[in-house]
């Protein structure tokens, strides 16, 4: 006898198009546990299991979750025949290639507005962690230096700084609200500018960086933003100039970005992202007037928990209809 629960649960596991719910990569155990118990997901298992496995399977797949960090490739997608959906936990999809996903009809959802909070909150949180070196000053606490050598040496004030704003979306309005209750003085950068918007608008990032005093990159990642700060705006930042990044590590030249810091031609930086994750440039381990964070903006319980609502929202909409709830892409019929 088949019971209610199990009829849910063979629905659910069966897309619009009559196939299966795949995970690409490591995600919320909560949510890999849902997407197990609920929807019957498979993971897309590594190595040499890869290959027989897409063999065996990819055809029957039609839906896929994962996240900004892991994504779905061109090559991936020409593996799943019948892919109609990539569902991402998380507002970053730059790992997925979303232009061959338009070509394929292959709709693509992110998870934006519900961690805009959490990541302002951070760059505002490294902003002033970086430029008053409180980091630094608990570890010369901890490190008993100070009874051994006096006090701390002198920071650099917070309040009044002249801030620019790399991509003034959700997340960079909302890093330049907190910032106007500090009476810094707000510029921002974009592709165009933003109608109505109370702060200035600067038509380059380099020309941005030349008139601030922290820049704080906030723009989605991808191929259009790769380095979009190069090594000429961090520059035109110069030695008395920070850098925060809550974007994306690919946004930043990194390897300009960490011989700038090195060589003392940049004040400081207080980084979430960077381009090889997990991994941190060696160089930066040993520099006082840096502050790094593994990649933690959005992690709060009550962001994640968010997070993964909307991600199976997201699901279950084009489990349903065949539409999503905070498309990047639109599926199409296929």
């Amino acid at each position: 006898m088949v019971t209610a629960e199990a009829s849910v649960k063979e629905a659910a596991a069966q897309t619009v198009s009559g196939g299966q719910v795949l995970q690409v990569g490591p995600l919320k155990p909560s949510l890999t546990a849902t997407l197990s118990e609920k929807y019957d997901a498979r993971t897309l298992p590594l190595g040499e299991d890869r290959s027989s496995f897409l063999a065996e399977h990819g055809e029957t797949v039609t839906a896929v979750v994962t996240s900004g960090r892991t994504g779905v490739d061109a090559a991936l997608m020409t593996e799943l025949p019948n892919l109609g959906a990539i569902v991402h936990f998380g507002v970053g999809y730059d790992t997925t290639d979303v232009e061959r996903a338009e070509e394929l009809g292959i709709g693509v959802s992110n998870t934006p507005d519900v961690l805009t909070d959490c990541v302002a909150d951070t760059a505002v949180g490294l902003l002033i962690d970086t430029l008053r070196g409180f980091s630094a000053s608990d570890r010369f606490v901890r490190a008993g230096r100070w009874p051994a050598e006096g006090n701390y040496p002198l920071t650099r004030k917070v309040s009044g700084t002249r801030v620019g704003i790399v991509g003034l979306g959700r997340i960079g309005s909302a890093i330049a609200a907190r910032l106007t209750g500090f009476g810094c003085t707000i510029s921002y950068h974009n592709r165009r500018e933003v109608p109505g918007s109370p702060f200035a608008y600067v038509d380059s990032a380099a020309a941005l960086a030349a008139g601030v005093d922290v820049l704080i990159v906030a723009a989605a990642g991808g191929k259009g933003t790769q380095k979009l700060v190069d090594r000429e705006v961090l520059e035109a930042l110069g030695p008395g100039g920070y850098l925060i990044n809550v974007a994306r590590g690919s946004v930043v030249d990194e390897d300009a970005l960490v011989e700038l810091l090195t060589e003392r031609k940049l004040a400081g930086a207080g980084l979430d992202v960077f381009t090889r994750e997990p991994h941190v440039p060696e160089a930066l381990l040993a520099l006082d007037t840096v502050v790094l964070l593994p990649h933690v903006g959005s992690g709060t319980t009550e962001t994640r928990a968010a997070m993964e609502a909307l991600t199976l929202q997201n699901l279950d909409e084009y489990l349903a209809q065949g539409t999503l709830t905070t498309p990047v892409l639109d599926p199409r019929s296929r």
